[in-house]
């Protein structure tokens, strides 16, 4: 008789269609859960020994097992069945084919329901980490890339026209907030992470005098689920990553669209390394922003994820269903594309060449000056409404003759309003960014303090 029918034999008399064996395997992706597989199960055999359910023989016995088929894994040597339907059953199994019948005790007071319940918190404990480790690398180059332009004035945009003069440095750590937001929602989703599921049974509890406050320790939980059967049904933790992922993809993506439009030769802001841009297949002089046009393609695929588990999730009755099943694929898929977003983007800022000339130019260009205009009249008195209709028909004149607003004469400024005086002139691009000087302002002062703040928040690590 096979393993698979050895392990699951229960009350069948038939072998499942091949077809259904098939259709219900999910080892091929779920094996990836093999290191948090096999630190459970070792854990556990180490409870059973210690609360008398086991030997304290028996319990070292099957941790040689497990640590010698962590081994096997890592170097290749396990060949899977997907007719043990899962990572589980293939380690159970396989430590049954090393060790005899005392592997068959380490499923005492475990059902694969808690088993896979705690796997995948324990993955997405790693998964977490992970992101906030690639988030900072993320915020730590926007920073040296704002430090290292810190002097730079660029046009800011409002419906995509330009606007008023801003820092460049100023609109790269508006980034450098999204993605502190970003870690926060990380950091709490992290704290409905930390439960754990292990004795929660099938879905009822284990009638077995297990010790949950040592599986906690021991497996690095800061908390221990309360209600069994929501233990085994819930995949919360699941929803709330993929949705704290599409916010980080929806920030990404935003930056990506930026990145593609001051490449472009209409803006010509920036430049990116040849390492992070592709050609054309038949025209020799193009250089496309390929990455950003996939960071920003593949946050579709990421939302996809999400609306597949809220789905999968939405009609679900207490407590476990084979529907769970389906809460991994889009889940694994969201790891390894937001971790090789984060890495890429990281490159591609980080070898990012600015042109200071070009996004200066373009920020003295358009008009971009009007609203200090209009608050220079408000500040020799006149009401903001009234100063605004009347650079409004200033504007209006120079666009008709073709003129910037620094380059009208004062008598002419003076027939729109005698409050016009010689020291109209100081307004400039850097007088109007310097204007700015309240927290959180563009004003160059102000991004100073902006920068000493988010390298003290990159180095004081995480705050939970």
């Amino acid at each position: 008789m096979s393993e698979s029918k050895k392990l699951l034999r229960g009350r069948f008399r038939k072998d499942a269609a091949r077809l259904v064996k098939q259709f219900t395997a999910s080892v091929d992706y779920d094996r990836r859960l093999y290191r948090q597989d096999i630190a459970g199960s070792i854990t556990h055999a180490r409870m059973l020994a210690k609360q008398g359910i086991i030997t304290d023989e028996e319990a070292e016995t099957i941790t040689t097992g497990l640590v010698a088929i962590r081994e096997e894994i890592e170097h290749g040597l396990l060949e899977f069945d997907s007719e043990l339907e899962d990572i589980h059953m293939n380690i159970e199994a396989r430590l049954a084919g090393k060790i005899g019948d005392v592997a068959g005790k380490l499923h005492t007071a475990r059902s694969r329901n808690d088993q896979v319940a705690l796997d995948i918190r324990l993955y997405m404990k790693d998964a977490i980490s992970s992101a906030l480790h690639r988030l900072r690398e993320l915020q730590t180059v926007l920073v040296d890339l704002a430090e290292s332009n810190r002097e730079v004035v660029m046009p800011g945009y409002t419906h995509l026209q330009r606007a008023q003069p801003v820092m460049f440095a100023h609109h790269l750590l508006a980034y450098f907030e999204m993605l502190e937001r970003d870690i926060g929602r990380f950091l709490d989703c992290l704290k409905r992470t930390d439960v754990l599921p292990l004795g929660s049974g099938a879905l009822a509890g284990v009638p077995y005098p297990v010790d949950r406050t040592f599986l906690a320790q021991e497996l690095g939980f800061g908390h221990i689920s309360q209600n069994s059967m929501d233990a085994v049904s819930d995949r919360d933790f699941v929803v709330e990553y993929q949705a704290v992922t599409c916010i980080v993809m929806m920030h990404l993506s935003r930056l990506a669209e930026e990145l593609i439009l001051w490449s472009s030769a209409e803006f010509a802001f920036v430049e990116m390394n040849d390492a992070y841009a592709t050609g054309s297949s038949i025209m020799p002089q193009k250089k496309n922003p390929d990455v950003a046009e996939l960071v920003r393609g593949k946050t579709g695929r990421v939302y996809g994820n999400l609306m597949g588990i809220l789905t999968v999730m939405k009609g679900l009755p207490l407590t476990y269903n084979r529907d769970l099943q389906e809460d991994k694929e889009g889940f694994f898929d969201t790891v390894d594309t937001l971790a090789v977003v984060l890495d890429v983007f990281n490159g591609m800022l980080r070898t990012m060449r600015v042109f200071p000339d070009r996004a200066e130019q373009a920020a003295k260009e358009s008009y971009a000056l009007a609203t200090d205009f209009a608050d220079y009249l408000v500040r020799k008195g006149l009401p903001f409404r009234q100063a605004y209709t009347i650079v409004g028909g200033l504007v209006d004149h120079a666009m008709a003759e073709g003129l910037g607003l620094d380059e009208i004469d004062i008598s002419t400024l003076r027939s729109f309003s005698p409050l016009f005086e010689e020291d109209i002139r100081r307004i400039d691009t850097m007088a109007s960014v310097n204007a700015r000087n309240c927290i959180g302002g563009t004003a160059s002062e102000q991004v100073a303090a902006q920068l000493v703040r988010a390298r003290d928040i990159i180095e004081g690590g995480y705050v939970d």
